[in-house]
């Protein structure tokens, strides 16, 4: 009887862990011989299991990120893991407009091809970019908003193409003062765990908005965008935020978080699934369409924060 209630309990366990935790999987089965994906921040985490699955789909995928060390073991890694010899690094960090402008003039000088831009690089913690923009908000919008600027005329060129940003399920709280997003000239102030969490919140609020002026602006295009919450992940996201903290993540988090490959499930998703095109612009989770938070289907705050955007960027 022991040993029944003890396999009933480890089927349990299973059921729940890989039910509830571990999430729903992308069933796409398409094939991409010959396409081309830009993936940020995909040396670790679910950048890299993103990374990995495409490569293994037959795409010529290309590692942006920032540490060149990690980016050649992820290529390593992911060549071997694939069988996929098109795999390559190219040096992008986030937290500097100029280091976005090398890497699209760098790309657009050497890749013939853009069929799927994944924006996926994330930070949490806290800091200022290179320009003296907070750090959640220029490496998470910023550098993307500029990035998929860049590189626009490209993935038109080469539709019917895709731009996914990968968002999360915070921006429900996130909020936008606009008279905040000016770049700081004097010293920054220690920032607590909570303002440094709130910064995330916010930034991951401006992907989604983001993500819905883009559509209104490629609307009628063979481009289209998407934004989602990849689950409740685990990865190296945290890796600014002080030591006692992370410590005090740990356990939990590999409990009952997503693991990276779970992670990049949607992500996959919103870049391979057939019939999604009318749904441009739209929020996704669990390889599902979900509302987003009221902010998030503000019109007139996406276009405003398109517009400061084009400004803090030097695009206006």
């Amino acid at each position: 009887m022991y040993l029944y209630l003890v396999a009933a309990a480890v089927w349990v366990y299973v059921l729940v862990f890989y039910g509830l935790f571990k999430g729903t999987r992308c069933l796409s089965p398409a094939w991409l011989k010959g396409k081309t994906v830009v993936v940020t921040g995909s040396n670790t985490g679910i950048g890299k299991s993103t990374a990995l699955e495409l490569a293994k789909r037959g795409a010529r995928v290309i590692l942006a990120c920032r540490n060149k060390e990690k980016a050649e073991a992820a290529v390593f890694d992911i060549r071997s893991e694939s069988g996929n010899p098109q795999v390559v690094f190219m040096q992008l960090d986030l937290a500097s407009l100029k280091s976005v402008r090398s890497f699209a003039e760098t790309f657009l000088k050497t890749e013939p091809r853009l069929d799927i831009l994944i924006n996926n690089a994330g930070v949490l913690g806290p800091g200022c970019t290179e320009e003296g923009f907070d750090l959640a908000f220029g490496v998470n919008h910023l550098g993307h908003f500029l990035l998929t600027n860049l590189l626009l005329e490209r993935l038109r060129l080469c539709g019917p193409s895709r731009v996914i940003t990968v968002s999360a399920l915070l921006h429900r709280i996130g909020s936008i003062d606009f008279q905040r997003l000016a770049p700081q000239t004097d010293a920054v102030p220690p920032q607590s765990a909570w303002s440094s969490l709130q910064a995330y919140c916010n930034s991951k609020l401006c992907n989604v908005l983001f993500t819905r002026e883009l559509a209104n602006r490629l609307e009628g295009t063979d481009v289209t965008c998407y934004t989602l919450h990849p689950g409740v992940i685990y990865t190296e996201l945290c890796r600014n935020l002080s030591q006692w903290l992370q410590l005090l993540m740990m356990p939990l988090a590999k409990l009952f978080l997503l693991d990276p490959s779970g992670g990049c499930q949607t992500t996959l998703y919103c870049a391979l699934q057939e019939g999604i095109e009318p749904l441009s612009g739209r929020y996704f989770s669990s390889c599902a369409l979900q509302q987003v938070g009221a902010n998030g289907r503000d019109d007139g705050l996406a276009k405003k924060l398109w517009e400061v955007s084009e400004r803090l960027t030097g695009m206006a």
